[in-house]
């Protein structure tokens, strides 16, 4: 894997990279299937399951208080990333427009192009969670998962969802694609939660 492209830590960014992992020089972009490309005129993010059903639009996001971010990205495909700069929504905001049933336990990620990923509800309600919709200080490119992506800093990267588009909330776990597909159910970097323990 080394090259060009990744290169080992140094002794000072050793402790920032989880075990397993290289930095990438770049940002790389991996995808199954085909790039959905929405406009945020078309755009709509649903809420449902065991919160009371709702829609959102672009304008309703951004409406939202906005903020800047600075986190370390880990791929399951063991490279990373350090110090990328988002500019979001607090998840812990958005939630605030909502009504959950005490009952969810657990959220389904869905996204335009029909990808899913599962998330636990302590998990996705941490504060440093966010909805991105720049990158390094521009529009989020849809290569990169725009107009809105999850970012879950403390999991691997493929549960920081691209395209989003709904929340399904839910009272047991239920798999997404990858996690139906043999990746862990919750990808937790520096555990090397990479695959099934099924």
């Amino acid at each position: 894997m080394l090259g060009k492209h990744f290169q080992k830590p140094t002794q000072e960014e050793g402790e920032r990279v989880p075990p397993g992992q290289y930095l990438t020089k770049g940002f790389p972009v991996l995808t199954y299937g085909a790039t959905p490309q929405v406009s945020t005129d078309n755009w709509e993010f649903r809420v449902w399951g065991l919160a009371k059903a709702k829609t959102f639009t672009w304008q309703d996001f951004m409406a939202l208080p906005q903020h800047e971010f600075t986190a370390d990205f880990h791929c399951v495909t063991r490279w990373s990333k350090l110090d990328v700069k988002w500019t979001g929504i607090k998840v812990t905001d958005f939630m605030e427009l909502i009504e959950v049933d005490p009952k969810a336990a657990h959220v389904m990620e869905h996204c335009y192009g029909g990808y899913t990923t599962n998330i636990s509800m302590p998990d996705f309600m941490r504060e440093e969670n966010f909805f991105a919709f720049k990158l390094f200080g521009e529009p989020l490119p849809a290569e990169h998962g725009g107009p809105l992506r999850l970012v879950v800093p403390h999991l691997y990267a493929w549960k920081s969802a691209k395209w989003l588009n709904g929340l399904e909330f839910l009272e047991s776990e239920e798999f997404g694609f990858w996690e139906r597909n043999g990746y862990h159910q919750r990808g937790e970097p520096w555990a090397e939660e990479r695959y099934s323990n099924f």
